[in-house]
């Protein structure tokens, strides 16, 4: 291996079509973990399997820019926070009205509609909630009165379009609406047309009236949520999750498993080889032996036993991929110490009494630099890809929203059999570019460090 100065790697690499092509897709992911790491809420982040966190979001939905590629309109997904609030007061009883209003324009039906709200009261007040159709009929669709309390109180509820009591309150008012009810959902229902079953256009008032004897009784928050079928930039899965968000902490999860665990096993790689091809003799012999020994074990099913035995953490997967991942880059160090500790200036430092350790860290080690950040970024693919592969398997750490980890999940829920493409597509590419980004890099540095290659 001959010797050539960092600077000269530099002018050599910039030269390089693909490294440059590499290093611009690598800084488009650093960008992006960047956004990921302070623009999300990590809470979201540790929320990843709760699903509380996502009842917001539709289920299943389809990315919101589909709707540019088709003739039909997909419903996307809308969440309303901001009603007109009306309170009507007598001597005795008290009405907060809450009313949303939207158009609907799409061609076909919401999934579902869901009433979030919380209410501050004293006794046993009334909950109504109502809509009023484009064609100016008026449905009740819910009636309850909240838990009774003596003094104020607090309480938090959502009401779905599943519930019951909803599909019941609408089948007794059937003479408004000429439509066969049991086969359509409830919100098939209301936003049908009288007669057939095709989406009804136009706009749409819910009403949400709480009914109570305390004039201080009130609703202090209110959301309504359609339920679209379109939904971000990247669509939902089956448990509502938004991959986009998913996706983005994909991308700093791949970069520290790559990074990490392709930094530990090249360093760990390079001083055991280098430190057996200097010592040579029976040291070198026993260090190579054990090494073959590492290096015959199949790595695959070591970890998958591991995995499951153990633990399945993401950090305890990156360490168990650091000790699979050095005996490669070792032999190749070795190989290379043995040219170099022949050299002039090796023997002279040792005749000079330099400590063993010195000499390899001071004199082979630095030579070695350059075919280490090739090796760094040539291995990197490989660590990301077995995390992937793992955790599609299910042996992955499902805190983690991961990229093999929501492929895991993708099959679990069986997406492809079920059209779900956003959820396959979108983390498959991830993957494959984030490798591709560091194959150039470290295609592009093998190629100037490598006489071989160069030549």
């Amino acid at each position: 291996m001959s010797s050539i100065t960092p600077h000269e790697i530099k002018d050599e690499f910039l030269k390089s079509k693909m490294g440059i092509t590499g290093i611009s897709i690598l800084i488009i992911l650093v960008l992006t973990s960047v956004i990921a790491l302070v623009g999300i809420p990590v809470e979201t982040f540790q929320e990843w399997n709760n699903p509380g966190i996502w009842i917001s979001n539709p289920k299943a939905a389809v990315p919101i820019w589909v709707n540019m590629f088709i003739v039909e309109d997909i419903p996307e997904h809308r969440i309303l926070e901001d009603p007109n609030i009306e309170r009507i007061s007598d001597e005795e009883i008290t009405l907060t009205s809450h009313q949303f209003g939207f158009n609907f324009s799409y061609d076909d039906f919401p999934n579902d509609f869901i009433y979030q709200f919380s209410a501050e009261y004293s006794g046993s007040p009334l909950l109504q909630i109502s809509v009023i159709r484009p064609d100016g009929i008026k449905l009740d669709l819910f009636s309850t009165s909240l838990p009774y309390t003596d003094s104020k109180a607090s309480h938090s509820e959502r009401v779905f379009s599943t519930d019951s009591m909803v599909k019941k309150n609408i089948s007794l008012q059937s003479e408004k609406l000429e439509i066969v009810f049991d086969r359509l959902s409830a919100e098939n229902i209301i936003f049908s047309k009288s007669h057939i079953n095709e989406p009804l256009k136009g706009n749409y008032i819910f009403s949400m009236d709480l009914y109570g004897m305390n004039s201080e009784n009130q609703i202090s928050e209110s959301k309504l949520i359609i339920g679209g079928k379109a939904f971000g930039i990247m669509g939902t899965d089956e448990l509502r999750r938004d991959l986009a968000i998913g996706l983005l902490w994909g991308t700093p999860l791949a970069l520290f498993i790559g990074l990490a665990v392709s930094i530990a096993s090249v360093v760990m790689g390079l001083l055991y080889g280098v430190y057996a091809g200097y010592k040579g003799r029976k040291t070198d012999e026993t260090m190579m032996r054990f090494n073959d020994v590492i290096y015959a074990l199949p790595a695959l099913p070591f970890l998958i036993i591991l995995s499951v035995t153990i633990s399945n953490s993401i950090f305890v997967m990156v360490g168990f991929l650091m000790i699979f991942g050095w005996v490669g880059i070792a032999k190749v160090a070795r190989s290379m110490s043995l040219q170099i500790k022949t050299r002039g200036y090796v023997d002279a430092a040792s005749m000079m009494g330099q400590k063993d350790s010195k000499i390899i860290l001071k004199h082979i080690v630095p030579q070695l630099l350059p075919y280490a950040f090739a090796s760094i970024a040539i291995s990197v693919p490989a660590a990301i890809t077995t995390e992937a592969g793992l955790s599609f398997l299910g042996l992955g750490d499902p805190s983690f929203p991961t990229w093999g980890q929501i492929l895991h999940d993708a099959n679990t829920f069986g997406a492809a059999a079920r059209g779900l493409w956003w959820w396959i597509v979108p983390p498959g590419i991830m993957i494959a570019i984030t490798g591709l980004a560091f194959v150039f890099i470290g295609n592009a540095l093998d190629a100037i460090v490598n006489p071989k290659l160069k030549r």
